[in-house]
């Protein structure tokens, strides 16, 4: 009896420090030597891929430099990062189930998704607007009556479109794209016309494609979005070490340098600019550092 009653208190410390350690990110870290980034690969300059399993952009960069101050604060010699591809629909899980540690894309820190994930500082605030071919006649949402516009599976821009005070009356047909460049594929086909998502999105796509000058960007901001990195909610000392690392490259300056590198100069694979200059959103951002959530943005 005395064995079982062993047999069962030692199972359940195990499990218990298992599960302490699935709620303690930074433990999992440096008992493994690994942590797992998840990453995007068609979130405009934020994160994107230039083929061949490589994976680059603002935010993935700014996520490799959060993980490389997370290594000296656990004082490892070497810390194995592996990559592993989200997309809008899976994102959130992949952090919630514990397969990503750390998710830095495109994602909209909001009242609903805050359920469910916590968010670090805010690094990115977005504006939602509509891409169209130059030549579509499109200028406003007005235009879009009997149109029919694209977005992402899984992402919040055509909620936001028919929210929109300006879309009251407009009737429209929405086509989903499976990613980003999937969407924006659909509307260089022709199958949709336009393509409603943040604005750098849009415009990242615009630039990588064949022909730049045939779309634009048109119509005024549908909603103003803060876009920030992703982990696990209940683990508050990994949180504090990500915003650590993150104001840290914001007071360093480190991050600016890093949004003129993808956003103001020419990037992989085109060598083409994004050519999107700092916002005064962001800016003020950054200087006062963050979590709130979009509804707080978009306030009457």
């Amino acid at each position: 009896m005395k064995k079982q009653v062993l047999a069962l208190a030692v199972l359940a410390l195990a499990t218990s420090a298992a599960f302490a350690q699935a709620n303690d990110t930074l433990a999992k870290i440096k008992a493994s030597g690994s942590v797992t980034m998840g990453v995007r690969d068609s979130s405009g300059a934020l994160a994107f891929t230039i083929g061949d399993g490589k994976y680059v952009g603002f935010h993935t960069e700014m996520s490799e430099r959060i993980l490389a101050d997370i290594q000296k604060q656990l004082a490892l010699p070497k810390l194995e990062i592996k990559r592993q591809l989200v997309t809008s629909q899976n994102r959130i899980p992949l952090v919630q189930n514990g397969t990503v540690d750390l998710e830095c894309g495109s994602t909209t820190n909001n009242t609903a998704r805050q359920k469910d994930v916590s968010f670090a500082v805010t690094t990115y605030v977005e504006e939602v607007r509509i891409a169209v071919k130059a030549d579509s006649g499109i200028s406003s949402i007005k235009d879009l009556n009997n149109k029919t516009v694209a977005t992402t599976t899984g992402t919040t821009s055509v909620q936001t479109l028919r929210k929109n005070e300006r879309a009251q009356g407009i009737d429209f047909k929405e086509v989903m794209g499976k990613d980003h460049a999937d969407s924006f594929l659909l509307l260089e086909s022709g199958r949709a016309d336009a393509f409603v998502m943040d604005g750098q999105i849009l415009a990242g796509n615009i630039a990588k494609s064949k022909n730049p000058s045939g779309f634009k960007i048109v119509g005024e901001p549908l909603s103003i979005e803060p876009i920030a990195c992703m982990v696990r909610k209940d683990d508050p000392a990994f949180l504090k070490a990500v915003d650590d690392s993150i104001k840290r490259q914001i007071s360093d300056g480190s991050l600016a340098k890093l949004y003129d590198k993808w956003f103001m100069q020419p990037i992989p694979p085109t060598n083409t600019k994004v050519g999107l200059p700092l916002s005064e959103a962001t800016k003020a951002a950054w200087a006062s550092p963050n979590n709130r959530p979009m509804e707080d943005f978009n306030k009457k």
